[in-house]
């Protein structure tokens, strides 16, 4: 009897495990593909572990309570009041003093973006710092692929050194709490993050140049876009079909891949006009258009070509109304989605001028084109709507920056806050999440984050993602699966020196994180402590190779938001990184390990 109760115990465990597997494989095949997004997939796997009875239904959503999701939605709203009070901007306005020599600007933009990066979102770091990367690049006639994969990747370097410097940190603090010891504290990181860092800086300052791809011809937004060749101006007839018509009315005409970004009404200018302004007779008419849409344009509506000069970007800009240089952000609602879908000109008040990929500009017609994460878009935009309609497309603006000058009390207001909240937190004298929680609370009192701005900051889609998936990977402990993924692991450990055993671990998780950066550290972070746990020694040191390698993603752009960002503007490649990023990462191997091991050993 005894033994058949075994035999069902074995097989319900044994069930338990290829369901939980099976759930996770099919989970990380959506993740690759990229499609549905992310936070959906996880939702949908919770469901299934909740129905399969692997997460008990009464803990499904407890997930959305973990620390780490807290800790994390608190950094980007510090994140955002930290950028609102200027504090990168006193230091980046430095940068234009630095000359031409292109290694002391590597080594200066690689490190600023490393120390932002170390205490606010690395994305948000990347994203204040690119225009002024970009910015210098051009300013010396070089192509900004050669500043913009270091400040990527200085970015993830920068984030290894504090508990809040990079998502896996946290999600690493709090599977070190699941497993009955105290989380790391912020500081815990820097005996490893800081050498790493410094390692990888100084790489990067010497040898980038020789292996970041150079992207000649992309050195002025008009190498990019070209927008004198689609640009002209066209008269209004008495007898077109378009005289008497207004813009709202012409919205719904077939003539949708030309924009018509101004009109010309008795030499005055009106760009960007309203759905409500009248087209009239003798009106000339400034459109953006293909030579095939354009010839189509003109004949359908009776329009006669204004001479065969093409115009150029003065065209398009006034006191009121600005053009714009723009990235996609990863996770901005215009990902997959069209310029027709979004309606972008008449809900936004934006036209879309032109679109680049890879540093390219696409010639289909635009309102085809599906946008993607790192597109860089030309919009025609009235400035007062800037920051606003920036915020809710999750735009990067790429031209000059206008530097957001604060008043000295909210600088210094904010950095105090700040710094009181990681103090509390780094002597243990409150929970970290406590801390930065009532610190952001505290920045919105103040206005240093307005209350539309709280809830904007946040990556809501990382904050579902996390809340789904922690209770699937913690199910990898009381299923059995972890063990089983540890026994493959520690196959030949009774062989494998400690430093074979956390480098495993390190390249382990790095070659998942270039592939599902997300997923990488919520996955391996259970599966290292079962390892510590089989081996009767400390998971301290696995748990930080953990770390390390789900942060170091150099090797794609999918390893991280950072790397997409600057896919776009960088003009680069997928294979691009990997020049770079292979010999970063086999820096960050041999720095790590022997880190790790003198820090927390077995």
């Amino acid at each position: 009897m005894l033994l058949y109760l075994s035999i069902l115990i074995t097989d319900f465990i044994l069930a338990d495990q290829i369901i939980l597997g099976a759930i996770l494989f099919i989970m990380l095949i959506f993740f690759v593909i990229g499609k549905p997004r992310y936070d959906i997939v996880a939702i949908f796997g919770l469901i299934a572990a909740t129905l399969f009875g692997l997460v008990p239904g009464e803990e499904a959503f407890r997930g959305f309570a973990h620390p780490a999701v807290i800790t994390i939605a608190a950094v980007l709203i510090l994140s955002r009041g930290l950028i609102n009070a200027g504090v990168v901007d006193i230091v980046s306005n430095r940068l234009e003093t630095l000359g031409s020599n292109i290694t002391l600007q590597t080594a200066a933009i690689t490190t600023l973006v490393a120390v932002c990066s170390a205490f606010m979102n690395n994305v948000g770091a990347v994203a204040l710092l690119m225009p002024v990367a970009i910015q210098l690049a051009r300013k010396y006639d070089r192509p900004p692929s050669m500043l913009l994969m270091p400040l990527a990747f200085g970015s993830l370097l920068g984030g290894l050194i504090t508990l809040i410097g990079t998502p896996p940190n946290i999600i690493v603090a709090g599977f070190r709490e699941t497993a009955n010891a105290s989380p790391f504290g912020m500081l815990d990181f820097a005996w490893v993050g800081i050498p790493v860092a410094i390692g990888g800086i100084l790489f990067i300052t010497f040898f980038s140049r020789f292996l970041v791809p150079r992207r000649e011809g992309q050195t002025s937004r008009e190498d990019v876009f070209h927008i004198e060749d689609y640009t002209t101006e066209v008269r209004v007839p008495a007898d077109s079909k378009l005289a008497g018509l207004n813009l709202e009315e012409f919205k719904h005409q077939k003539d949708r891949e030309v924009v018509i970004a101004g009109i010309i009404r008795d030499k005055h200018r009106i760009l960007s006009p309203s759905r409500n302004e009248k087209i009239e007779a003798g009106d000339t008419l400034i459109v953006e258009a293909g030579t095939e849409d354009l010839e189509r344009f003109l004949l359908q509506n009776g329009l006669e070509l204004k001479g065969t000069q093409k115009m150029g970007e003065a065209h398009f800009g006034s006191d009121i109304v600005r053009m714009v240089e723009t990235v996609i952000m990863p996770d901005s609602v215009l990902e997959s989605k069209t310029v027709r879908e979004m309606d972008l000109r008449w809900r936004y008040g934006v036209n879309l001028l032109a679109v680049a990929r890879k540093g390219k500009r696409i010639n289909e017609r635009l309102a085809k084109i599906r946008f993607q994460a790192g597109d860089m878009l030309l919009l025609q935009i009235q400035k007062g709507n800037l920051h606003d309609t920036f915020q809710q497309l999750n735009l990067v603006m790429l031209n000059e920056r206008e530097i957001f000058l604060s008043k000295k009390r909210n600088l210094l207001g904010a950095m105090a806050i700040f710094a009181l909240a990681v103090g509390l937190s780094t002597f243990n004298l409150m929970r970290i999440e406590i801390a930065l929680a009532g610190a952001a609370a505290t920045f919105a009192l103040f206005r240093f984050v307005k209350l539309r701005e709280l809830y904007q900051s946040v990556d809501w889609p990382i904050v579902v993602f996390l809340g789904a998936i922690i209770p699937v990977a913690e199910a990898l402990e009381p299923t059995g699966t972890a063990d089983l993924i540890s026994s493959l692991l520690l196959d030949q450990s009774d062989r494998m020196a400690p430093f074979m055993i956390v480098g495993s671990v390190l390249i382990t998780t790095m070659l998942l994180a270039n592939l599902v950066n997300k997923v990488s550290a919520v996955l391996m972070a259970p599966i290292a402590i079962n390892m510590a746990q089989q081996l009767d020694v400390s998971a301290d040191p696995l748990l930080m190779a953990v770390a390390i390698g789900a942060t170091c993603a150099f090797l794609t752009p999918l390893g991280h938001q950072s790397n997409i960002l600057v896919l776009g503007p960088g003009g680069y490649d997928f294979t691009d990184y990997w020049k770079l990023g292979l010999p970063l990462s086999i820096i960050v191997i041999l720095i790590s390990v022997p880190a790790i091991l003198w820090a927390w050993p077995f």
